[in-house]
């Protein structure tokens, strides 16, 4: 079995890195699928659904705005990664011996089966693909629910990006208390 791994929100000024971990069936309709990032937010919410019904498995991990502000955006990406694998791993009642892991970018996180980075994968790999938009939704989600708590910062506009209206809130009103402060605002 393939399972595929990547993340949202590395380059964010606020919230945290989410990552996913999927594994399709052979009949799963490849045809909704695409790198999320390409994807309209309705076309994202419906693949998002029909990943989460019809997956053999998949998982969410997540690293907290402090933890990238502890480990570093790469190791947190890494962390939220490793974690969103042994989500999938529990929900397929699984040990890992019998996946193959592909992760999007550069490196792998520390797991318990071999992994191999492949750039680009989330134009590529449909498990790549699937987990790409379970990690963006996951995390867009989660900025929504931000924007409720913390309204002044527009989370529900932007999701935390580095946008000329996030930075100029942030100049206004200080940092969020969901703000990564080893990223620079200005």
């Amino acid at each position: 079995m393939i399972c595929g791994i990547d993340e949202a929100g590395r380059g964010p000024l606020a919230g945290p890195v989410c990552a996913a971990a999927v594994i399709l069936p052979d009949d799963f309709p490849r045809e909704i699928l695409n790198d999320s990032k390409k994807l309209t937010s309705a076309r994202r919410d419906e693949a998002r659904r029909r990943i989460c019904t019809d997956a053999l498995a998949w998982g969410v991990g997540w690293a907290s705005h402090t933890e990238i502000d502890c480990i570093n955006i790469l190791q947190a990406s890494l962390l939220a990664m490793k974690r969103a694998f042994e989500q999938m791993l529990k929900s397929a009642d699984s040990s890992g011996e019998d996946i193959s892991v592909i992760v999007d970018g550069l490196y792998t996180p520390d797991i318990c089966v071999p992994c191999t980075a492949l750039v680009k994968a989330d134009a590529q790999i449909p498990e790549v693909m699937a987990a790409s938009i379970l990690a963006k939704t996951a995390r867009d989600h989660y900025m929504d629910y931000m924007a409720v708590l913390y309204p002044q910062y527009g989370y529900e506009k932007h999701k935390g990006y580095p946008t000329k209206a996030h930075r100029e809130l942030v100049l206004k009103y200080g940092p969020s208390p969901i703000q990564r402060n080893s990223f620079r605002v200005v």
